[in-house]
């Protein structure tokens, strides 16, 4: 062994080009380098211009067995002096007590130096030294043999500035310093001015002391989420213990931004790493509110019960005495099910008591959403889409004005067992009209259904088919029941009826049964023509007809109804036709190639017998002894329900025009692009022959649907009633004809839908894409409460999510709808009509400033209903918001400073103010 220690290096100081350098600290298991060499021994090689550094051994040096090292390790760091036919001794050794279980492996790309007398080697230039899972980077390294301490320091420029610092990596561990010391024995190390992240947070400490590979205390530094070298914020402690990707705590904090201490301080600070779920408290907002008070909102606690559950507790408490209390419980098991719960309480008091618009009120909602994976049952699926509450709910809420508007509520829950061979289907709906607190509950609901059947196909087909292999048969059955009520009603008080009476008597239920039969003939005329011929038969119980009739003295028309069960039975015998037929016409010496029309003409043949003649009834509508016919199994005048016998014709005729252009941006298809110019467009109507009167249909309907220049939607419908009428407007048995004159008709109802969205090509592509990721990963999350919350969120606090990368966009649209219905007092008819127009749009003032604007204006009212304006600012690790909602139910503006990174989602400086108009 002291033969081994006295090896001789001759340097070529002249042309050095790389050195690598190899130290191998390893026992006898060492595999590094293939060799079994002990820790005391280490070699290099020297690749130079003029030769190879070798070592020189003494004659007396120790005889090493040839196989105890491999052929490439001798060949490189000893020179094999024995002769052909010359015996080799072997020898053994003992380990050193502080040798390390694996090597070191370093270099460096300008020079090395090895201090044989001190056993430390110096490397300079760009180094890099590897041990198991540690990779270390630096301009200048120190190596300690015997102490088996590294250490790594920083370079400088002549200006005194560091052009480059010290890397440190291990496993998820990294940072960056001015001096580094590191022991590979005991995997400890000090630095000093130490910069390193964990998750979204940069912490900079003066001293830090690592004491295994994910555990790091230091002092005098400052934790951030701004990633600049000269963060504009941060936390300033004197102590921290740092766990990676875990959790961070400190000592004594206080906040400062642009180095300015501010004076707020806390004793201790505690900050979660680790993406995830994690149990802790939800911090309030201060919000002021004309009508509540002054008030805290959003204080809460969240919990996290076990890897399938966790619970959300938030709370609003307001000056003037209302609160509200809100408990959402989520769960969920991959690959079996997930969903979520949520339950609102909310007592208002508006203004203070003694207060002459002093008003109290306490409603209730509840969402509940469920999914089953489909792999979880196949062939079995429950879903539950819940959205319910008080009537007035949603009227109260602050600071939201689309919720305040929103009138339509909706749930369902679903149940479903699919078969080889047939379908069953469980629900329960709800629907429900806040403008009219009006509810209406569908439960339950069941319907069971029998695929079509084909009796006379044999199981093994042998050759083509017969045409009456083609006749099926199927079944479909559902039963419903629904119940109907006001919530505003003093059930019970005031010799009213109690809820459950209320219900017992609006309650309704009916049955239905249908069993179609099909036969799918060939096409006939090589595939141009296609025959359906169909049967079907139904019918319906009903619990109750409706009745009605003329009170003479109060001059007005008085609704009866009759319980019991009825049966409503329907019939019909038909013969379908379908074609298409194409035309094109095509341009030479253009950029438009060809254009195309398609028509798609339909023509039926129907006999439908009169099974419910019984139930035709007539009642007097007014003084003048008008009468008119209703149905009194559908309840309705005029509707008949399937009550009149039909024999004749019904058509329908369907178009689409396309285009074929010449593209210089698309090269797919030699350069041909497709253009639609209108999506579809066509009218449908039907002739009875066996009415004695109005045998065209009084409901002609007309549709078109177009795209224009893959930028405005329109989408238009309406229908025509060619016959006169008189003057209170009911229909003459006139075609098309008016005081002797031509008249092509009267449209009763019809809509007009148009709307657009422009916005500029993004700044960074890269940016845009990860955004749209970002949106699918929201819309695609499984918990449906979590995203809807989310989504809520967004929906009021828009000038938080402002797309910076967007330098405008303007969207608009324009709805217009009118419909005929018959007055109150069947005197006539008379025409609504609704139509608004809603914008919005955004543009940046500067690359850091946004302005955002949307509104909604009603034509009908000729007034401003909803209007809203956001200003952004982008303070890079920070974001400034202000919204300002000037007109509406409830006026409100608010101020929002907040930092960008979820990590301090809740550290943020707010000013609400809400104003009511009203």
């Amino acid at each position: 062994m002291k033969q081994l220690r006295k090896f001789r290096l001759n340097y070529f100081s002249a042309g050095i080009l790389t050195v690598a350098i190899v130290m191998i600290f390893c026992p006898l298991t060492g595999k590094a380098t293939g060799a079994h060499v002990p820790s005391n021994l280490f070699y290099s090689t020297l690749t130079t211009q003029q030769d190879t550094v070798k070592p020189l051994l003494k004659s007396d040096s120790p005889r090493i067995r040839k196989d105890s090292l491999s052929d490439s390790t001798i060949s490189t760091a000893l020179t094999d002096t024995t002769k052909p036919g010359q015996r080799i001794d072997t020898f053994s050794f003992k380990m050193s007590k502080d040798s390390l279980d694996a090597p070191v492996v370093y270099e460096a790309e300008d020079s090395a130096v090895v201090m044989m007398q001190t056993k430390k080697i110096l490397l300079y230039g760009k180094t890099k030294t590897d041990y198991k899972d540690i990779t270390l980077t630096a301009p200048k390294v120190e190596l300690d043999q015997e102490t088996q301490i590294l250490t790594a320091y920083n370079s400088y420029d002549s200006l005194g500035e560091i052009l480059e610092r010290a890397n440190f990596k291990q496993g998820a561990t990294a940072f960056q310093s001015d001096t580094i010391r590191f022991n590979f024995k005991t995997q400890k190390g000090l630095t000093k001015n130490t910069y390193t992240s964990s998750g979204e947070a940069f912490i900079h400490a003066t001293y830090a002391k690592k004491i295994n590979p994910t555990t790091m205390y230091a002092k005098n530094g400052v934790m951030t989420t701004c990633d600049l070298d000269d963060p504009h914020f941060g936390f300033h402690y004197n102590k921290i213990k740092i766990i990676n990707n875990k959790l961070a705590i400190t000592g004594p904090i206080h906040p400062e931004f642009e180095g300015v201490p501010v004076p707020i301080y806390l004793p201790f600070g505690i900050f979660p790493l680790n993406k995830g779920r994690h149990s802790g408290f939800l911090p309030p907002q201060f919000t002021t509110n004309e009508q509540y008070g002054l008030g805290l909102e959003g204080l809460g606690y969240y919990k996290v019960l076990s890897q399938y559950f966790d619970v959300t507790l938030r709370t609003n408490i307001y000056s003037y005495g209302g609160w509200l209390a809100t408990i959402s419980p989520t769960y969920r098991k991959r690959y079996k099910y997930n969903g979520g719960l949520n339950l609102t309480v909310q007592s208002t008091k508006i203004n203070f008591k003694g207060d002459p618009d002093f008003s109290k009120n306490t409603s209730y909602f509840i969402t509940w959403n469920h999914t089953v994976d489909s792999r979880a049952r196949p062939g079995t699926s429950f879903s539950a889409n819940v959205s319910a509450g008080s009537s007035k709910f949603n009227q109260y809420v602050p600071n939201s004005p689309q919720r305040n508007f929103q009138n339509q509520l909706q749930s369902s829950i679903t149940y479903s067992k699919n078969w080889k061979w047939s379908n069953l289907t469980l629900s329960a709906n709800h629907n429900q009209n806040n403008n009219l607190h009006y509810i209406n509950l569908n439960l339950p609901d069941a319907s069971f259904t029998v695929n079509t059947l084909y009796p006379f196909q044999s199981k093994e087909m042998v050759g083509p088919k017969k045409w009456y292999q083609n006749l099926g048969i199927g079944y479909n059955g559902s039963f419903n029941n629904s119940v109907s009520f006001y919530d505003t009603l003093a059930y019970g008080k005031n010799g009213r009826k109690s809820l459950l009476q209320y219900l017992l008597d609006t309650a309704q239920w009916s049955a239905h049964h249908s069993i179609p039969i099909t036969l799918s003939l060939p096409p006939v005329f090589g595939g141009a023509l296609i025959i359906s011929p169909g049967v079907s038969y139904s019918q319906n119980w009903l619990q109750r007809i409706t009745t009605y009739s003329w009170d003479p003295a109060a001059k007005k028309v008085d609704t009866t109804f009759r319980k019991g069960i009825f049966i409503d039975q329907r019939a019909s015998f038909s013969l379908n036709f379908n074609t298409a037929i194409f035309g094109k016409y095509e341009f030479k010496n253009s950029k438009i190639v060809a254009i195309r029309h398609v028509v798609r003409p339909s023509l039926s043949f129907s006999f439908t017998p009169d099974f419910n003649k019984q139930h035709l009834r007539e009642v007097q509508v007014d003084t003048t002894n008008r009468k008119l016919l209703y149905n009194d199994i559908g309840g309705s005048i005029l509707s008949y329900t399937g009550g009149r016998r039909f024999a004749g014709l019904s058509f329908q005729l369907d178009n689409n025009v396309e285009m074929k252009v010449k593209s210089k941006k698309d090269t797919a298809n030699d350069g041909i692009k497709k253009v639609k110019l209108i999506d579809g467009y066509g009218f449908s109507a039907s002739y009875n022959l066996l009415a004695d009167s109005f045998r065209l249909s009084q409901q002609n309907n007309f549709y078109l649907r177009s795209t224009l220049f893959e930028k405005i939607s329109i989408t238009a419908s309406a229908s025509l009633n060619p016959y006169d009428y008189d003057q209170k407007g009911f229909p003459v048995d006139k075609l098309f004809s008016h005081n002797g004159k031509f008249y092509p008709g009267r449209i009763t109802n019809g809509s007009l839908s148009v709307s657009t969205n422009f916005k500029s090509k993004p700044k960074d592509q890269k940016k845009e894409e990860e955004k749209n990721q970002q949106m699918n990963e929201i819309l695609n999350d499984p918990n449906l409460i979590d995203q809807q919350n989310l989504i809520d969120y967004m929906r009021q606090n828009p000038a938080e999510f402002v797309d910076f990368n967007i330098p405008w966009s303007l969207n608009t649209g324009l709805s217009l709808s009118f419909y005929e219905r018959m007055k109150t007092d069947y005197s006539g008819f008379e025409k609504k009509i609704s139509s608004n127009i809603n914008f919005g749009g955004n543009f940046l003032l500067s690359p850091k400033w946004n302005f955002s604007a949307n509104g909604y204006y009603d034509l009908d009212t000729r007034k401003l209903q909803m209007f809203t304006m956001n200003i952004s600012r982008d303070m890079h690790c920070w974001q400034m918001a202000l919204s300002i909602t000037p007109v509406g139910l409830y006026r409100f503006f608010s101020i929002n400073i907040s930092p960008k990174s979820s990590m301090l989602q809740d550290l943020k400086v707010n000013r609400t103010r809400t104003f009511t108009n009203f």
